[in-house]
């Protein structure tokens, strides 16, 4: 004979597993500190204004 299982706690166990998933993704993805976050957020912007700074403007090669 099998094993007799309870499915109320089948259920439950099966229900706080998936919260735990949930949970554990959550804290991967909106775990980054708010000061992480405005530092990366920074690197970033002085990324993109150092390209931009960088970029050659077709129109002043062009006119005489």
């Amino acid at each position: 004979m099998g094993e007799i299982v309870n499915l109320r706690r089948a259920k439950k166990q099966k229900a706080r597993a998936a919260k735990e998933k949930d949970a554990s993704l959550n804290r991967v993805r909106f775990g980054t500190p708010k000061s992480l976050e405005r530092v990366n957020s920074a690197r970033s912007d002085k990324e993109r204004s150092d390209l931009e700074g960088k970029k050659l403007d077709s129109d002043k090669g062009l006119e005489p």
